[in-house]
């Protein structure tokens, strides 16, 4: 999997999962850019532009679905692939990020190879074997 270059945003409170994801995708090639929560994700993803959003659900302040919402109601962000991060792995979650135009859901606590193979989904890299 190529994915060299490709700028993902990991928007979660826990340091530990931003820290987990920091490092299998700084591995990976991907250059990383980290959020504590919508608000300071927000005023990042304006200036950075990445390739694929992942947002924790559960957050203080702004939520993973408003965040999601915020984000795939501007129109020059609407394209950016958005993946849900939860530790539950219940329908309604799944159903509620669906409906704020979530392209997919990853329980937590993610594997390497989880996290990696939905960047290359959603980028356009994924390999064909």
């Amino acid at each position: 999997m190529d994915l060299a270059g490709l700028k993902v945003m990991v928007i979660d409170d826990s340091n530990t999962i931003r820290r987990s994801a920091e490092i299998f995708l700084g591995q990976s090639g991907c250059q990383v850019l980290l959020a504590e929560d919508g608000f300071d994700a927000l005023a990042k993803i304006a200036d950075h532009n990445p390739d694929v959003i992942f947002v924790d659900i559960m957050m203080p302040r702004l939520d993973g679905y408003r965040t999601c919402a915020l984000i795939k109601k501007n129109p020059r962000l609407a394209s950016t692939p958005v993946i849900m991060l939860s530790s539950r792995d219940g329908l309604f979650d799944r159903a509620r990020g669906r409906m704020v135009g979530s392209d997919e859901y990853l329980t937590k606590p993610f594997t390497k190879d989880s996290l990696l193979k939905a960047v290359a989904q959603h980028s356009g890299r994924s390999s064909t074997t």
